[in-house]
């Protein structure tokens, strides 16, 4: 099964790459109208393998319950807690045992109405033979303007928390676990250099609609690394030093979608990353191949076809 939990930040079944998070376990929710939902599962995630048949392990579970309250539509609040065992390697240093805790607030986006969502996660357990605390924290204020094409125009601010000091008995970079990121840090798949680890990064969207069934989108995001010293995203770029800063640059994105039917829809888009002080650094050029510090460029065209 799939599965589509509050913002999708944490527990996402992903819609632009071409694999999906699954799971195989028990989904359970009891609920009254759109007041009101109690969610709860209990889970082994299905691992991806390039080669052989994707399977599931009896060493990583992946449990949790979530609450959602709709009682007032400026105060709509969700309730989490997600529980994550991955024994998988033989080698207890890469273990993940984690509790995630949180809580959100939102109000959903209508014309001629400011609209919000504030999201929080605090993480706790044990990274292999150390102990883990992280969090991430989301901030977005939008405004939908009753005027033609509906233009809405939105301000975000993310921080997820990263490893202070290597060398510690402490691991601070927080884990996302199993959710998406291509809404809000642009398209993944054979691109997707941000991750919601160890960053800070505030940005701005306007989104149009100029028929029902189309949506054009901008957005311009800048990027830092929360703690200089751990790594950037799942790249492999680490300064232990700190020398090279925090600046990742910032980065541009455009997209078109069109919804032909409820089972049929086109996606076009173009990043431009212009990249920041941090990949100039003779640590960091050390670990990229050559050129690896210059501005990138990323175009894709998709189509996607629901049965």
């Amino acid at each position: 099964m799939t599965m589509d939990f509050g913002s999708r930040r944490l527990i996402a079944r992903n819609a632009f790459r071409n694999t999906v998070n699954s799971f195989d376990g028990f989904h359970w929710q009891l609920s009254q109208g759109n007041t009101w939902r109690i969610r709860a599962f209990a889970t082994q995630p299905v691992v991806r393998d390039d080669v052989r048949l994707d399977q599931q392990y009896h060493n990583l579970l992946f449990w949790g319950t979530y609450l959602e309250s709709r009682h007032f539509p400026w105060f709509q609040m969700d309730a989490f807690y997600f529980g994550l065992n991955d024994q998988r390697v033989p080698n207890g240093t890469a273990h993940r045992t984690y509790s995630t805790a949180g809580g959100r607030l939102f109000k959903d986006p209508k014309p001629g109405e400011p609209d919000y969502e504030i999201e929080t996660a605090w993480q706790t357990g044990r990274r292999g033979v150390t102990d883990h605390f992280a969090y991430l924290q989301h901030v977005e204020l939008g405004y939908t303007f009753n005027r033609p094409w509906t233009p809405r125009l939105l301000f975000q601010f993310d921080y997820a928390s990263g490893d202070r000091q290597p060398d510690d008995n402490q691991d601070e970079g927080f884990d996302s676990l199993f959710g998406a990121r291509r809404w809000e840090y642009g398209p993944t798949g054979t691109w997707g250099p941000f991750a919601r680890t160890n960053l800070i990064s505030p940005g701005w969207r306007l989104f149009l609609n100029p028929t029902a069934n189309w949506t054009l989108m901008v957005k311009h995001r800048v990027w830092y690394l929360a703690q200089e010293r751990d790594f950037f995203g799942s790249s492999g770029l680490r300064d232990t030093t700190g020398n090279a800063g925090t600046s990742l640059g910032h980065d541009v994105e455009l997209q078109a979608q069109w919804a032909v039917t409820s089972n049929l829809d086109f996606d076009v888009g173009y990043v431009h990353w212009f990249k920041g002080s941090y990949f100039n650094s003779p640590t960091i050029l050390a670990q990229m191949p050559a050129g690896g510090n210059k501005d990138s460029d990323y175009f894709y065209a998709a189509i996607r076809v629901r049965i």
